[in-house]
C-alpha cells in the first residue's frame, strides 16, 4: 500500500532551515531518513516545501477567484513537506512515521493514498 508521510513542523523547526548554526544537523536528519527510505526500498517520492510566509492560497466563490498571500491560519505546525512510500500496511507505515526527524517536534500525518479513479472506456 502506498501512503503519504506528511510532516508538519514547529516555526522553530522551520528556521532551522536558514540557522547557519542549526542548518547542518536539520538537512544532515532528513538527508539520513530519506536515505533511509531509498535504502528500504520503500521511497516512492516527496518533496520539502518552502515556507508558509510565501504560500498563495487561491479559493474560488461562485465566479470569483480570492487569493490570499502567506500562510492562511496561524497554527502552531506547519506543513514542511511529505514524504511517498509504498510499504505492506499500515503499521510499517506507522514505523516509517515515527523514524521521521519532525516526529520528535511537530506532528508526522500519515494518510493512505487514493487508488486511482477508473479510466473511462
Amino acid at each position: 500500500m502506498q501512503y503519504a508521510i506528511i510532516v508538519y513542523e514547529t516555526a522553530a523547526d522551520l528556521a532551522s532551515r536558514e540557522d547557519p548554526a542549526r542548518a547542518p544537523a536539520y538537512w544532515a536528519a532528513y538527508t539520513a531518513y530519506s536515505q533511509a527510505l531509498v535504502d528500504a526500498g520503500v521511497a516512492r517520492g516527496g518533496a520539502g516545501l518552502d515556507a508558509p510566509t510565501v504560500a498563495t492560497t487561491v479559493r474560488l466563490r461562485g465566479a470569483q477567484r480570492m487569493v490570499q498571500d502567506g500562510p492562511f491560519v496561524e497554527t502552531k505546525e506547519m506543513l514542511g513537506g511529505f514524504f511517498l512510500i509504498d510499504v505492506p500496511d499500515l503499521d510499517a507505515a506507522l514505523e516509517w512515521a515515527a523514524r521521521c526527524p519532525s516526529a520528535a517536534t511537530g506532528a508526522v500525518e500519515v494518510r493512505p493514498l487514493l487508488p486511482p479513479p477508473p479510466l473511462a472506456a
